[in-house]
């Protein structure tokens, strides 16, 4: 995996010695020799992971970290801090002001490229949905990224210890809703149950911690589950397997209660983060597909479906019906009552054609008053018992206004099959003509194509 990596540190020979490792695993680098110029460089080059020292002067590693992870543009990209300090309120202190992780000088190589491999894909993955969300119908609307770290948060604690998950639960946010058990087999449970959070404690001889992290990754339902895990600090092995393995961050024993916080808050935030991305793609997903008014499809998707049925139906599947319906004097609703008027008319039209339809069937508004269903699997009969339920449905009983006015409305419906190695536009074109057919001889009535033609 390569990557573009700034590295930041006012000594020179630093910048060098770490500039050289990298390079050597045939990683890009680029530098900066303090803190403003970090935070230029990461705006400019966007990198894809940032390598910045905390003892610097004028701006320290802490407020340097603070500026980028403040700003919309740079905050995606992960910060491990590099220091000689190793007390705790150092740990916390760079946790809290938005760093990924930490690095003890000397580095040690084996232990840096196994944090750094393993930071580049969880931001492949927020990038991956950074691009999307940006060319979705709801681009932008991701720019502030929700940041209540008391938000409730359900987290799943394991370990054999039973006063080690007492120890690891106090630790975590108040408002957290916490599971704390000891075996392996409900925790994959657990996770499964909207968890946000799982805490697995590596050192546990009574189960095989990295086969559990290794199975939460490989289930599509956690897959993207936040693991933070505990491990020995002098075994470097299991601590690089789990970051291998897919395991988010890592935390040394004896564990510390407001170090085991400050990372558990880093995971929940960014977990917050990816989530809110995929719920804003989600829903410009919808969007793409979806009339705002009344919820049915749109034009865009029912053609593709249609195109897919008629392909189907083509190849020796399945027939395909098609049912092009516009509301009688539609024109004189709006002018009559408003637009509001109209805009409650097609609503409760949209509705009662849904409770009309197949479960398979496929409704959408065309446009303006029009709509069209497809019906897979249907052939002439069965779409003119359709239509006519339909027409019967909104013929039977008026349309409620806000204010109490019931508006009497009809509809006429063309319908027509889809003929085998008819173009898209071939089958449009006869149902609207079975349509024009309806209107012509008084509306307020069902015309097929076959007969439209006769």
């Amino acid at each position: 995996m390569s990557a573009r990596i700034l590295v930041v540190d006012d000594q020179a020979a630093n910048v060098r010695l770490l500039e050289a490792r990298l390079q050597a695993e045939y990683f890009e680098v680029c530098t900066a020799t303090n803190g403003a110029d970090a935070i230029a460089v990461a705006k400019a080059e966007q990198p894809d992971l940032i390598l910045l020292d905390v003892m610097m002067p004028v701006m320290d590693g802490y407020d340097t970290c603070s500026r980028i992870k403040d700003d919309p543009a740079t905050r995606h990209i992960p910060v491990v801090m590099v220091t000689a300090l190793d007390q705790r309120e150092d740990r916390i202190r760079g946790l809290e002001a938005g760093a990924d992780d930490f690095l003890t000088k000397p580095i040690d190589d084996v232990s840096m490229f196994a944090r750094i491999r393993s930071l580049l894909r969880l931001k492949e993955v927020l990038d991956e949905l950074r691009y999307r969300e940006s060319s979705s119908a709801l681009a932008g609307i991701s720019g502030d990224v929700q940041d209540d770290i008391d938000a409730p948060a359900r987290v799943v604690v394991v370990s054999a210890d039973p006063r080690a998950t007492c120890r690891f639960a106090a630790a975590l946010p108040s408002k957290a809703e916490i599971l704390e058990t000891h075996d392996p087999a409900e925790a994959i449970i657990a996770a499964r149950n909207d968890a946000d959070l799982l805490i697995v404690d590596l050192t546990s001889p009574g189960y095989d911690g990295l086969r559990l992290c290794a199975r939460i990754r490989s289930d599509a339902a956690t897959r993207q589950l936040p693991i933070l895990a505990v491990v020995r600090p002098a075994d470097v092995q299991q601590a690089v397997r789990a970051l291998d393995l897919g395991v988010n961050d890592i935390i040394q024993r004896p564990v510390d209660a407001g170090e085991l916080a400050a990372r558990s808050r880093t995971q929940l935030r960014r977990k917050r983060y990816a989530d809110q991305l995929r719920s804003h793609l989600d829903e410009g997903m919808e969007m793409a597909v979806t009339d705002a008014l009344t919820g049915l499809h749109n034009r865009r998707y029912i053609s593709s479906r249609l195109r897919q049925a008629m392909d189907s139906a083509s190849n020796g599947g399945a027939p395909v019906s098609l049912l092009l319906a516009d509301i009688d004097h539609f024109k004189h609703i709006n002018d009559t009552y408003g637009h509001d008027a109209g805009d409650r008319v097609l609503r409760d039209f949209s509705s009662r054609l849904q409770t009309g339809l197949r479960a398979l069937d496929l409704a959408a508004r065309y446009g303006g008053e029009e709509f069209v269903v497809v019906m897979p699997g249907a052939g002439l009969a069965e779409a003119r018992i359709a239509a006519e339920r339909l027409r019967s449905s909104i013929d039977g009983s008026g349309f409620d206004l806000s204010d109490g006015t019931s508006v009497p409305v009809t509809v006429s419906i063309g319908i027509a099959q889809a003929h085998r190695g008819e173009a898209l536009d071939a089958l449009l074109r006869r149902a609207d003509e079975a349509l024009y057919a309806a209107k012509t001889a008084g509306r307020n009535q069902v015309q097929a194509a076959d007969n439209a033609a006769a």
